[in-house]
């Protein structure tokens, strides 16, 4: 059994006990959350697609830990012109367990 859950603006395929690396996200640590943007649910033959997203299925899930992406640098540079800026930028990311995939009968 999976779903794919839309969070942050990107799309996860989430399974029970999966841990993924999401955009952070404003609850602390240990805190329990529930994603309600499931855009597809497969158990078996069983299978349900969302348009675009799904009333009866809830995804729960534990943050764990909140981390660091690796640095990405940012070089802007004008040729003949000597002119050259580098920038860098690191995101943070929440790190999610996945507990449990939910369908609710309509």
């Amino acid at each position: 059994m999976y779903a794919v859950i839309e969070t942050g603006g990107k799309q996860h395929k989430v399974e029970k006990g999966k841990i993924l690396s999401v955009d952070l996200l404003k609850d602390e640590v240990g805190k329990k959350i529930t994603f309600d943007n499931v855009l597809l649910f497969v158990d078996g033959d069983n299978v349900e697609v969302g348009q675009p997203y799904l009333d009866n299925v809830k995804v729960t899930a534990e943050i764990k830990d909140t981390v660091k992406a690796d640095k990405i640098s940012i070089l802007r540079f004008r040729r003949r012109k000597h002119s050259m800026r580098k920038i860098g930028h690191r995101a943070k990311h929440s790190k999610v367990e996945i507990k449990n995939i939910k369908l609710e009968s309509k």
